[in-house]
């Protein structure tokens, strides 16, 4: 089975967020430990928004967040995932 994974580009209005229709993420902290599960979809979208995140282009310290709000399942631990200098 082949996947085809779309980066969206990086333009100076900062990172767009890319998600797979039906994705499901969850985030734990369990025993220290982080823990992120994903269906699917919720992995191809996690690998889109690394990938968007890694471009040249994109300036250090550049991040996004996800939280219950924003693409993580209820109960989840908030995520801040950046790019480092």
């Amino acid at each position: 089975m082949e996947i085809i994974v779309t980066v969206p580009e990086y333009l100076d209005e900062g990172l767009k967020l890319d998600w797979e229709d039906g994705f499901e993420i969850e985030s734990k902290v369990i025993n220290g430990e982080i823990m992120i599960s994903a269906n699917k979809a919720g992995l191809i979208s996690l690998a889109k928004h690394l990938l968007t995140l890694a471009q040249d282009n994109v300036p250090a310290n550049h991040h996004f967040h996800l939280d219950e709000c924003n693409g993580l399942e209820e109960g989840s631990n908030p995520l801040v995932i950046q790019k480092k200098g």
